[in-house]
């Protein structure tokens, strides 16, 4: 065999080792599970019934659904209602969803509060301490009845740990406030803050929580928080 011959076999050889597939380095491929978890969650905000109301942003939708669907699966939430508020938003806007998964349709849309050391009108400084006046961002399983200072009173137990498990300590509650009323952002340029409660307006109080009491899922949403939150909820 001349020199050319050679090297024209040996080239042949060499392009054939590179056809076999890397085992040690297969391709990559995004889970199937994780597409159609996505997809879902897609077709579910696009055909969501707002019921006259303004949506909420797609990211805090994704974000409330997925995590409600885990919570769901481990048998931590019960009924197919989900409540997102989002403290993104000026507190002047109706940034409290509540939402029936079962219909995908937008119950109630209303204005809610946050904790007066969270900020003025835009919510920026969270926090999971007792006396802080803070509000606490994640996941929550809403509770108990009960009528205390603020009359009747939804208790929630926080499910993310360093995030809102002391919610049941700090008295972190669903209750109605005068304070939370279209006539209080007028006269102040914002809505009245609480002591870390996600408090809702006194006329939307009872409605709200005879819809969304005994073990439905409660997200209270920030960009600035999501990574820490996605986190915790598939630790």
């Amino acid at each position: 065999m001349n020199y050319k011959s050679f090297f024209l076999v040996f080239l042949v050889l060499l392009m054939s080792f590179d056809s076999f597939p890397d085992k040690t380095n297969p391709p990559v491929k995004v889970p199937t599970t994780t597409v159609d978890t996505e997809s879902k969650v897609v077709a579910a905000y696009n055909q969501l019934d707002a019921n006259s109301f303004a949506l909420p942003s797609f990211e805090s939708f994704r974000i409330a659904v997925e995590g409600f669907q885990v919570l769901k699966e481990k048998g931590i939430i019960k009924k197919n209602i989900l409540t997102l508020v989002d403290f993104s938003l000026s507190s002047t806007a109706k940034r409290l969803w509540v939402i029936d998964l079962d219909k995908n349709i937008v119950l109630f849309q209303t204005l809610v509060a946050h904790g007066r050391n969270t900020g003025e009108d835009i919510a920026r400084v969270f926090s999971n301490k007792a006396e802080s006046y803070q509000s606490s961002l994640g996941f929550y399983a809403t509770a108990e009845i009960y009528k205390g200072k603020h009359g009747l009173s939804l208790k929630l137990d926080g499910l993310q740990k360093g995030l809102n498990d002391k919610a049941r300590e700090r008295a972190v509650v669903i209750h109605g406030a005068d304070y939370v009323s279209e006539s209080f952002i007028k006269q102040n340029k914002r809505l009245g803050r609480s002591q870390g409660c996600p408090a809702v307006p006194l006329e939307m109080n009872e409605k709200i929580i005879n819809v969304i009491k005994d073990k439905s899922c409660l997200f209270i949403y920030h960009p600035a928080a999501k990574e820490e939150i996605v986190a915790k909820l598939n630790a």
